[in-house]
């Protein structure tokens, strides 16, 4: 075999994923090789165990020294030959030699009889067949016997017997070559190409003209691959654009088909680039049809990828992928991560992606916090309706019906979020969870600031002065909640500009794929609370402050008690929120509940009171129970007048819803303790809405100072729902809407 034609051999089996593991040539002259040099390649081909495979091209007397040298080393059924059409179907390599050649895949030229060639050379002797020089030795060896007259060679020297020139050839001792096909095709293709260029060339004139002296081989080539003729085979010839004629092949095997009997079979063909085999007639051991295994390492398992032994292209040994990583789809040697979201499958062939986890509002987490957030926006409704069906009652009128119904919003809003977490996070969704998580809170926490504000400012400026404190009107308690949420909603624009909200995918661990909002993953869904948070601080210290206020405006009380709880509340909810980043349910449910619960504590401390009024003792939310019943014992004053026994008599303003009455409550004199008083001026109540007055300095001077821890609780037994009325001596109190 050239080298030309085993390195087209290489390409095609590496085309193929056939790769080759030992490479030994066959000696060119078998003639001059010794055994030894058989038993070697044989030798070499056992290195590989596993590779039984071997094609070998080469003649029939190399090959039958193979075959021997196969016997020699007890390598017999060790391999499954693939031979070449030089000597398939030989005898010179089969016989002797039949358990190491069975098996074999060969291939052969198909040729067809040439017709009258059989007739031809059976009627052919020496005498008549003159022209043929070597027609005589083939005679003697035919008939192993000397010719007369005929020259000596180093074949006929061993005849001892004389050819009498009967012999004769018959069909019995002649065996034709199949091939003699080919030898007619080729030589008519050289009479066709000669025609062919003597016609052009010599315009068929008899004999060679000037243009073929002499013929030029370049020329005839030219001619040659143009030919095309029907043969005497009665097949058609031409040559393809490689130079070739047409490839015809049969496909035969040699194949023990009983026991101890071998033959050559034919199983197949291959004409003109199409394929036939009939697999059931293969046989490579007897009574074992199973093809042979022909290889130097196994197939990877599933998951595994190969690592090449050093130099060899054939052999390789195999590691397992790790956890996280697949066989590489197109390099066997490698192994390759999957990316984040994905893992293996369980063959560790191809990555899968991890099913994407986010509060489902199916789950029992979302329907929980939902359950609990309707109950919460009923509750609202309820009290919403109770307080406008009930709008121009006293209580509902004293409580400061404008900042109610903003924190009766923003309560809404609380438990209304909840829907907004439990949806599929997309960006629209994760958008409005950032604003509403904060501003919710805003609304109810800056209502609340707004009040406890102005309840301060309101006895603190009574301490001072009698100078009514500016912005206390109900309009100015709107315009300054609005401001205070008004910050928050600046804060979330700034942060959508600078950060939109998007939905991510977000991976804690190499098994986690969580759809999550980008606020999620990090700390950033404080900034929503950050504001809120600071309201909440500044309310609890306004509900510190205002812890003294008398108890007939005792809502700050209620406030601060608000406050106080959410706090803890927050406090509670901050570790637990970072604690639950890798499990969703859990931390968007303790948010959601989070809020719901704050929501759920200013409802039962600010309004609670205030339904028990309206709907349980409807009997107090009148206008007369609005006023203190329990009076202050008026501290002890040295007066100016001459009268050594003095009763002062007191006028003390009630919390009323109509401004066009005015109400006015005698208070007995309570005699000093020097028994010297001054009779004071009435101080005159009046109605005056939802606003509290403070009278002018020039009230009653005699009456002195007295701040609220020196009074004494006398007869009160209804606490003013709008905040506590201190009885100052020189303050006349109305209405004190909070």
């Amino acid at each position: 075999m050239s080298d030309l034609a085993f390195e087209e051999l290489e390409d095609l089996l590496s085309h193929h994923n056939i790769c080759i593991a030992v490479k030994e040539k066959l000696v060119k002259d078998s003639g001059v090789a010794d055994e030894s040099a058989y038993d070697n390649i044989v030798a070499k081909l056992l290195t590989k165990p596993r590779a039984r495979g071997a094609i070998i091209f080469g003649s029939d007397q190399e090959v039958a020294g193979v075959m021997r040298a196969v016997r020699r080393s007890n390598a017999t059924g060790s391999f499954s030959w693939i031979g070449s059409d030089g000597w398939s179907a030989r005898s010179l390599v089969s016989d002797g030699n039949e358990a190491e050649v069975e098996g074999t895949l060969s291939v052969q030229p198909q040729a067809n009889p040439v017709q009258g060639f059989e007739e031809y050379f059976l009627g052919l002797n020496v005498e008549n067949n003159r022209r043929n020089p070597w027609f005589v030795e083939f005679w003697e060896h035919h008939f192993q016997c000397r010719y007369p007259n005929s020259s000596k060679t180093p074949y006929n020297q061993k005849y001892t017997k004389s050819c009498t020139g009967k012999e004769k050839l018959t069909k019995q001792n002649t065996v034709f070559e199949d091939q003699l096909q080919f030898v007619s095709d080729a030589v008519m293709a050289f009479a066709y190409a000669i025609r062919d260029m003597h016609r052009s060339l010599c315009q068929s004139k008899p004999g060679l003209c000037d243009a073929m002296k002499p013929t030029k081989g370049t020329e005839l080539l030219k001619y040659l691959r143009k030919v095309s003729f029907e043969g005497l085979s009665g097949d058609r010839f031409h040559f393809d654009s490689n130079g070739d004629g047409p490839a015809r092949y049969n496909i035969i095997h040699f194949k023990q088909v009983a026991n101890g009997k071998y033959r050559w079979i034919r199983v197949g063909e291959y004409n003109q680039g199409e394929l036939k085999l009939n697999m059931s007639d293969i046989q490579f051991k007897l009574g074992n049809p199973k093809p042979p295994e022909s290889v130097c390492s196994l197939p990877c398992a599933l998951g595994q990828a190969k690592k090449l032994v050093e130099g060899e292209s054939c052999c390789w040994h195999c590691f397992n992928c790790t956890q996280y990583q697949i066989r590489h789809p197109d390099d066997p040697t490698q192994c390759i991560v999957c990316p984040q979201g994905t893992v293996p499958d369980p063959h560790h062939v191809e990555c899968q992606d991890i099913p994407e986890e986010y509060l489902r509002p199916d789950s029992g987490w979302a329907i929980g916090a939902m359950a609990f957030s309707s109950t919460g926006i009923l509750v609202t409704m309820f009290v919403c309706g109770v307080f406008i069906r009930h709008n121009d009652t006293p209580v509902v009128r004293a409580s400061g019906r404008e900042l109610s119904y903003v924190l009766l919003a923003g309560i809404f809003m609380c438990y209304s979020v909840t829907y907004a977490l439990v949806l599929r996070p997309n960006d629209i969704v994760c958008g409005i969870q950032r604003f509403s998580a904060g501003f919710c809170f805003t609304v109810v926490y800056a209502a609340l600031l707004t009040k406890t504000n102005r309840i301060s400012r309101i006895f603190n400026a009574g301490k001072r002065s009698a100078k009514r404190p500016s912005f206390i009107s109900p309009r100015s308690q709107l315009i300054i909640c609005t401001g205070l949420v008004g910050v928050q909603v600046l804060i979330n624009v700034v942060w959508m500009i600078i950060s939109p909200a998007i939905a991510i995918h977000h991976y804690p661990t190499r098994e986690d794929n969580l759809l999550v909002c980008s606020s999620y993953i990090d700390a950033s869904y404080m900034i929503a609370f950050t504001y809120p948070i600071f309201l909440i601080v500044i309310c609890t210290v306004y509900a510190v402050l205002t812890r003294k206020i008398p108890e007939a405006f005792n809502e700050s009380k209620h406030i601060g008690f608000t406050m106080y709880t959410t706090c803890v509340i927050w406090l509670a909810f901050v570790p637990l929120y970072f604690g639950t980043a890798n499990h969703v349910a859990l931390r968007i449910t303790s948010m959601s509940v989070t809020i719901s619960l704050s929501a759920s504590v200013t409802v039962a401390c600010l309004f609670s009171p205030k339904l028990y009024i309206i709907l349980i003792r409807p009997e107090r939310n009148v206008r007369q129970s609005m006023m203190p019943m329990r009076y202050s014992a008026i501290s002890k004053t040295t007066g100016t007048a001459g009268s050594g026994s003095m009763m002062a008599t007191v006028m003390v303003t009630a919390a009323t819803c109509n401004q066009k009455q005015q109400i006015q409550k005698h208070v007995p004199p309570v005699e000093t303790e020097h028994q010297n008083g001054i009779n004071g001026p009435k101080a005159e109540t009046k109605e005056s809405g939802t606003q509290t007055a403070i009278p002018p300095s020039g009230s009653n001077p005699s009456i002195p100072r007295s701040s609220p821890e020196r009074l004494q609780k006398v007869n009160n037994n209804y606490n003013v729902g709008n905040g506590p009325l201190a009885l100052m001596s020189t303050v006349q109190i109305k209405d004190v809407p909070v």
